[in-house]
């Protein structure tokens, strides 16, 4: 039996409600306005005044909910904008399926007004998949294998350019499918690294996003580590929290320095990378990769992760599943609790207040179900030391190092979650990349604290310059910035700090009010 007809619009939407995806966001132009012909009353219209505020929201969004999320942008300018955080999308592995507007087939030939020029071949190389289907007919079936593709571990954008007349052509319903992407490791492949472990006297693991993104997975690399009585490392830039920071075997943060991670590692006998990269620098080292006598496995869900890895044993697997086969093995013999990170000394006030205080007083005053989202790169080592991050689900920031993803994500995270409170912790330089996504989120009436950090220049920049020997280090200083007033002018209530003794006054009442609250807060 033939399926009944349908237009493209009709089937698309059809599919998007069997994906649970309802929630469009997007900033729309010509090209995409068929697309909301007869707007059905079940999904709903997330707006954005910018494109990449539209892609860090839905970064954020499909974080939170673990499911793709459908993005809607306008031809070749609107995706130009969003580029820089496809970028970040596709380097968080999180899954998007990425529509934008395209000319009407019929003109492109003679290259119309607002078409896009080799529209598939724009944002790579940072999506999994592009195409703009052949036939109008073929939209559905290519948005369908977009979401398949979103959805394969590693997860990551995917791209799919509609011609403006393929939305009312008919086509047919595309029956969705269950499509089961988990890989179990070979047992085979587990078996050095089980023999290695439970020798070992010493044993490491260092800890990536992706055991995070695994449903399932920071529970059991709890579990593993207690196994093991291993030491539990974060890897460098990892964009989600996958161990808890306050566990009795967690060292803390590997810096992205080759020398530095030797020297954190050294005096492990086996290294367990899970999760993660072996490993990530942002800067030129030298000398070996692991420290000498050590032995390094790595299990991961990227086969291309684990081909560049360049030293040590890998095994391609679903981190939970990988985990579980590991769990489920004999038990090994007892070895010795290491000592994990030692408490950091109280921060006290300040004037002017220091980032360690203000990080300090989000800890102590923030809900119990709260949720993280950062992106002051200068901070996040102090952050790390003064906000320990313990639960599941509780932390994200940008694993691309671009800026103008985290505020955004935020709106993202707190529509996707609104039974819990979004703080966001954003330097001054990283919000002006997307201050207008605040407009969203006043509109939305969401539940969020965005608490800004203003030290009143790009102080990565400046700790990088004295690393590079600049005694000036030229175009970072941001004066004149008023956050207070952006913020209330886009519909958000909004404080300055400046005495330390102010900010917990500031921050409760935030917490618990029915507005989204922006607090600037003057740092050293």
């Amino acid at each position: 039996m033939m399926a009944k007809p349908t237009t493209v619009r009709g089937a698309v939407l059809d599919l998007l409600r069997h994906f649970g995806m309802t929630t469009i966001f997007g900033n729309p132009g010509s090209t995409e306005l068929p697309m909301f012909r007869e707007w059905p009353d079940d999904f709903r219209y997330i707006l954005g005044l910018q494109e990449s505020c539209v892609l860090g929201m839905a970064d954020g969004f499909a974080q939170a909910t673990r499911n793709a999320a459908f993005v809607n942008l306008h031809s070749a300018a609107g995706v130009g904008n969003a580029l820089g955080n496809i970028f970040t999308a596709f380097k968080n592995r999180t899954p998007l399926v990425i529509t934008a507007g395209q000319q009407a087939r019929a003109i492109l030939p003679t290259e119309p007004f607002l078409f896009a020029l080799q529209a598939t071949e724009f944002p790579k190389p940072y999506v999994k998949w592009s195409n703009e289907p052949a036939r109008a007919q073929d939209v559905p079936a290519a948005i369908a294998r977009a979401y398949y593709m979103a959805m394969q571990p590693p997860c990551g954008p995917t791209f799919v350019s509609v011609p403006i007349d393929d939305w009312d052509a008919e086509t047919q319903l595309v029956a969705p499918r269950q499509v089961s992407t988990a890989l179990r490791p070979d047992p085979a492949a587990l078996g050095p690294l089980v023999e290695a472990l439970d020798r070992s006297e010493r044993p490491v693991f260092v800890i990536g996003d992706a055991v995070e993104r695994d449903r399932g997975g920071f529970a059991a690399a709890v579990r593993l580590a207690e196994r093991y009585n291993a030491l539990v490392w974060v890897s460098p830039m990892s964009g989600r929290c996958s161990f808890p920071e306050t566990h009795p075997l967690f060292a803390g943060f590997l810096p992205a320095m080759r020398e530095q991670i030797v020297a954190s590692l050294a005096g492990h006998d086996v290294i367990l990378a899970l999760g993660a990269p072996v490993f990530t620098y942002h800067v030129e080292g030298f000398g070996p990769y692991i420290p000498a006598g050590s032995t390094l496995f790595q299990v991961i869900d990227d086969p291309q992760m684990a081909s560049f890895s360049p030293v040590g044993q890998a095994v391609v697997s679903s981190l939970r599943l990988a985990m579980e086969d590991l769990l489920a093995r004999a038990e090994p013999r007892p070895r010795a609790t290491p000592n994990g990170r030692p408490v950091p000394p109280r921060a006290e006030a300040s004037h002017p207040i220091s980032v360690a205080y203000v990080m300090q007083t989000v800890a102590e005053t923030r809900p119990g179900n709260s949720i993280i989202v950062e992106e002051a790169p200068s901070s996040r080592p102090i952050m790390q030391t003064y906000l320990p991050i313990t639960a599941s689900n509780g932390f994200y920031t940008c694993s691309s190092g671009g800026l103008g993803h985290g505020l955004p994500a935020s709106i993202g995270v707190a529509l996707a979650r609104p039974d819990e409170h979004v703080v966001a912790l954003i330097g001054d330089g990283s919000a002006m990349y997307a201050i207008q996504s605040l407009w969203t989120a006043a509109q939305l009436g969401l539940r969020m604290t965005v608490v800004i950090l203003r030290n009143g220049r790009y102080e990565a920049l400046h700790q990088f310059g004295k690393l590079f020997g600049l005694p000036e280090t030229v175009g970072t200083m941001l004066p004149g910035l008023d956050f207070v007033d952006l913020a209330r002018g886009q519909g958000f209530q909004a404080f300055r700090i400046e005495r330390a003794q102010e900010l917990a006054e500031a921050l409760r009442p935030a917490y618990g009010s029915d507005r989204p609250t922006l607090i600037e807060v003057a740092v050293a």
